[in-house]
C-alpha cells in the first residue's frame, strides 16, 4: 500500500450523521463551535447538517443558523444532506457547498426512512440536481444500507450499481456507500468495492461504516485494500440511525485517523486536537462516547513508573 502523504480523505459527518441521534438538542451556538474546532483541527469536509423537515428531524432544524456562524474558509466544503428539492432550495439559499443526496439500497429501509421507493426517490433527484446545477453546486449521492437491509437481509450488488449508473446519469460528482446499520464485513465490503470498480469506474466511490458489531476498523481495512481512500466518520463515534433498528455510532474520526497514521498513511488532520474535541462532546452531551483512543491515549503516551502501584507478592 502506497504511503503517501494526505493520501485519504476523511469526511467529518458527526454535526449531522451524529448529533441527529441525540434525544437532546444542541444549543445552535454549541454547533458551531463544534465545526469551527473541527476546522481547525485540519478537516476540510464536514457534512454540518441536513435540510429535512424539522419535524422529522428536530435536532438539525436550525441548519440555516449554524452555517451562518461557521467561520467559512474557500478550502473547507462544508456539505449539506438534502432529502428533496424543497430542502436543495433551502440549501442553496444557505450558501452550502455541496449537496448529498441518499437512497437506500433497499424498498423495505427506503420507505422507512423518506417515505417512499426506491425509484421514487431517484426520480425526485432530478428536480435536485437541476437546482444545484443552477447554483453551481455539485452533488454526491449517498446508498444507505449498501451492506445490508435490516428488513431484508442481504442487498444485490447489481442493486448497488444500478443506483450509482443513475447517480452518475444525473451528472453527481461522486458517490458513498453507507453502512447504515453495521451489517458490513471485510469480505462484504471487498466485493462491493471490486464489483463497483468494474461496473461503474468512472464515479468516484467513498465509504461510510458504522461500528454497530464492533469490526468498523476492519472493514476500513478492507476499503483500503480494494483502493478506497475517502472514509465518512463521526467525532467521538456520535450516530446512528433512528429510522432502523439497533443502529449505533458511526466509526469514530479519532480512532481511525489513528489508525492510518500509525499505518503512515498521513491525512492532514491534527489528532490530539480530535481527542480533545471528542472529550469536549462528552461533556456537552453528557454522558460516554463510544471512541477509545480520547480514552486510552495514544500508542507513545508514556507513564511515570511510580503511577501504577507495584504487584505484591
Amino acid at each position: 500500500m502506497k504511503k503517501t502523504p494526505y493520501e485519504v480523505e476523511i469526511t467529518e459527518v458527526g454535526p449531522r450523521d451524529g448529533l441527529q441521534a441525540e434525544a437532546h438538542f444542541l444549543p445552535t451556538e454549541q454547533k458551531i463551535e463544534l465545526i469551527n474546532n473541527l476546522i481547525g483541527a485540519g478537516l476540510r469536509r464536514i457534512e454540518f447538517s441536513s435540510f429535512v423537515s424539522p419535524r422529522a428531524v428536530p435536532q438539525l432544524a436550525d441548519a440555516e443558523d449554524v452555517i451562518a456562524g461557521v467561520k467559512r474558509s474557500p478550502d473547507v466544503i462544508l456539505t449539506a444532506l438534502v432529502p428533496n428539492a424543497r430542502g436543495a432550495a433551502r440549501a442553496a439559499e444557505a450558501g452550502v457547498d455541496e449537496f448529498v443526496v441518499f437512497v437506500s439500497a433497499s424498498e423495505s429501509h427506503n420507505r422507512k426512512n423518506v417515505n417512499c421507493s426506491i425509484a421514487d426517490s431517484l426520480a425526485g433527484f432530478q428536480n435536485v440536481a437541476g437546482i444545484a446545477d443552477e447554483a453551481g453546486i455539485p452533488v454526491r449521492g449517498a446508498i444507505a444500507t449498501a451492506f445490508g437491509c435490516p428488513f431484508e437481509g442481504d442487498v444485490p450488488l447489481e442493486q448497488l450499481s444500478d443506483i450509482a449508473m443513475q447517480f452518475r446519469d444525473l451528472g453527481f460528482t461522486g458517490y458513498v456507500l453507507g453502512d447504515t446499520t453495521g451489517m458490513a464485513t471485510p469480505p462484504l465490503v471487498s466485493a462491493a468495492c471490486s464489483h463497483l470498480s468494474n461496473e461503474v469506474p468512472d464515479m468516484e466511490l467513498g465509504l461510510h461504516f458504522h461500528n454497530t458489531r464492533g469490526i468498523g476498523l476492519c472493514n476500513v481495512m478492507a476499503g483500503l485494500e480494494a483502493g478506497i481512500r475517502k472514509y465518512d466518520s463521526s467525532i467521538g463515534g456520535l450516530g446512528g440511525c433512528p429510522f432502523a433498528p439497533a443502529a449505533t455510532g458511526n466509526i469514530c474520526t479519532e480512532d481511525l485517523v489513528y489508525l492510518l497514521h500509525e499505518m503512515g498513511i498521513e491525512t492532514g488532520l491534527d489528532l490530539p486536537k480530535l481527542m480533545e474535541i471528542a472529550q469536549k462532546m462528552e461533556e456537552l452531551l453528557g454522558h460516554k462516547l463510544p471512541g477509545q483512543i480520547m480514552k486510552a491515549g495514544l500508542r507513545l503516551d508514556l507513564h511515570p513508573i511510580d503511577a501504577v502501584q507495584a504487584a505484591a507478592g
